[in-house]
């Protein structure tokens, strides 16, 4: 017996792919698909509208073709009040709970539409009553409380994917071409440039994701500059990049090579621990830059002009770092604390917190990625940072390139 549900699709849904995205799904899941309405925009600023209903041979099979669906935008015409359940005890959320996407989300309460704050993917979403109303919530399940009202199923949530309209303009700009090698490079870099200098105007939050690859390359000074001038809000790394960032700040070399001769001094390859026994003994970076044990640098910016950095450890790190944070749960809150905060932001060679940080972001967020390595740009896209920009390119000309662009221009 044939079952079907109708379901409508609104928004940019030509020029940004959703409407060919949902008949793909419909025909991927061997469901059928009868367009009922297709009203289409004229202009570049004017929406499309479908309504179509989606047909399948059981329930089980038209639930997955409508999950599907919703994933990418679809929603119900008539949708019903989302489903809550109490959470049976803590970190346990109830069966069929709703997990999350990154995008734009909105449940049904009470016949009135929520927006879900603090949107991430792969989250329960909680709704509570307060003094000031109900409101919703992600909450990552790890923070789960016995009787926490958690959404499930489907039905009465409503996901809004970020639309990219024809032409270069709307929220993302010049964020509308993926990854590529092949773009030219410094006409890329400058519009990155503009971007940060107008998130900034707007009194927006750069977060910056970095590597010590960076260090390795020689971009360290490009941005300390960048933090000391006021274009990074706050910066997001392991204990590797901050170890030789203060080896290079104390003894001129990363990872023993000196960075101005290329050379490897005699024990240069010791100096990154000496380094971590000399910043333990100050009693942490703060310390050791009031101490006078490290004058220039990033982390010695971030602690000169109060940018706040979480440097997230992992079972290889050296020391580690008394700044560190070593509990991985404790690193994961402090990381989507800065991520929530983030308006724009910059992935510089780091496979492992680009993927850790981007799974924390909305996809509202601005996000440029940067790396030698084409895997770790396409990596970060696949796992669903869809509205990341890629560049395969040196970040030792990049960040140099891109603060003498914003640098220059200011």
């Amino acid at each position: 017996m044939t079952v079907a549900q109708t379901v409508e699709l609104e928004g940019h849904i030509i020029d940004s792919g959703m409407m060919q995205q949902c008949f793909g799904v419909v025909m991927d899941l061997d469901g059928d698909f009868d367009v009922e309405v297709f009203e289409v925009g004229k202009r570049k600023d004017e929406e499309s509208y479908c309504r179509m209903t989606v047909s399948a041979d059981d329930e089980d099979q038209l639930r997955e073709i409508l999950h599907e669906l919703h994933q990418v935008g679809a929603h119900l015409p008539d949708p019903p009040d989302a489903t809550l359940a109490p959470a049976p005890a803590a970190q346990v959320v109830p069966d069929r709970f709703y997990s999350t996407t990154n995008h734009p989300t909105q449940v049904r309460y009470e016949g009135a539409w929520l927006d879900v704050e603090n949107i991430e993917m792969d989250c329960a979403i909680v709704v509570e009553e307060t003094d000031d109303g109900p409101r919703a919530y992600t909450k990552v399940l790890n923070a789960i409380e016995e009787g926490d009202r958690v959404v499930t199923d489907e039905a009465g949530v409503r996901v809004d994917p970020p639309e990219r309209p024809r032409g270069s303009g709307g929220p993302f700009g010049f964020m509308q071409g993926g990854v590529s090698s092949e773009r030219p490079s410094e006409s890329l870099i400058r519009e990155i440039a503009d971007a940060i200098a107008d998130t900034k105007a707007d009194g927006g939050n750069v977060l910056a994701v970095v590597g010590p690859a960076l260090i390795h390359s020689g971009a360290g000074d490009a941005l300390a500059r960048l933090v000391r001038e006021g274009y990074v809000d706050a910066l997001s790394a392991g204990n590797g990049f901050a170890v030789h960032d203060l080896e290079r700040g104390r003894y001129g070399t990363s990872l023993g090579m000196d960075m101005e001769t290329l050379e490897h001094p005699r024990k240069g390859h010791k100096h990154h621990i000496y380094t971590i026994s000399e910043v333990i003994r100050a009693g942490g970076i703060e310390a050791a830059v009031e101490d006078g044990l490290v004058s220039e640098g990033v982390m010695y910016e971030c602690v000169e002009n109060d940018v706040p950095y979480v440097l997230a450890g992992s079972i290889r790190d050296d020391g580690p770092l008394p700044d560190t944070i070593t509990d991985s749960v404790e690193a994961q809150n402090a990381i989507r604390e800065q991520a929530h905060d983030a308006d724009m932001v910059l992935m510089l060679s780091t496979l492992l917190h680009s993927v850790a940080v981007g799974n924390c972001l909305p996809s509202t967020t601005r996000v440029v990625c940067v790396d030698i390595n084409p895997a770790t740009v396409t990596q970060l896209l696949d796992r669903g940072s869809a509205q990341a920009i890629g560049m395969v390119t040196d970040v030792g000309t990049f960040v140099p390139t891109l603060a003498d662009e914003i640098l220059d221009e200011s």
